[in-house]
């Protein structure tokens, strides 16, 4: 069965939008899907499911959640092969200790990378932005709450967008890859 990564935007963070990973594991299980498992508490699960696309499970998921736990939460969804391919088309070149201040936005439908590109106007050198054919990247070299590009990124310009650092991407990959 193949995998796939739900990412949720913007839960757990301040008293707003409380989602609980065990109970997003349990509504998971709820939708069909099996070997469910949640990294961190910031809304990243991974499961299997046996068919469906991968914007058909993302529209599950968040009405699910809205039904289930009254949170209203955009969710992108990604299969496990996609998850690889953003990670190796990564275009910005860091050392692994850069990997908590490298940020990939995940966007559900890749025409969406378009409304980042504007983004790349607020980044300030040695900052480094770049549009993938899947994601964007933004290397915030001083730090993400230092740079107004991740700012951006994270707010309303990156609405349709959801982020994770570097090292979060690859803890998924990692999970998601894990029994197979």
């Amino acid at each position: 069965m193949p995998k796939f990564v739900a990412l949720l935007r913007g839960i757990n963070v301040g008293k707003a939008k409380r989602v609980p990973m065990a109970d997003l594991r349990a509504l998971l299980i709820g939708l069909g899907h099996t070997h469910v498992a949640t990294l961190l508490n910031s809304g990243n699960a991974v499961f299997q499911a046996g068919g469906g696309s991968c914007a058909r499970h993302a529209k599950d998921i968040s009405g699910a959640i809205a039904a289930r736990l009254k949170v209203d939460v955009p969710v992108v969804v990604k299969s496990l092969k996609e998850l690889s391919s953003i990670i190796a088309e990564n275009p910005i070149d860091a050392e692994a200790e850069e990997y908590p201040r490298l940020l990939v936005a995940f966007v559900q439908d890749s025409k969406s990378l378009r409304d980042l590109s504007a983004i790349g106007a607020l980044v300030i050198a040695p900052e480094r932005f770049a549009l993938g054919r899947s994601a964007a990247y933004l290397l915030c070299a001083k730090g993400i709450l230092e740079s107004k590009a991740a700012v951006a990124l994270l707010g309303q310009a990156g609405r349709v967008a959801t982020s994770r650092n570097l090292a979060t991407v690859l803890k998924l990959a990692a999970l998601a890859n894990a029994g197979s």
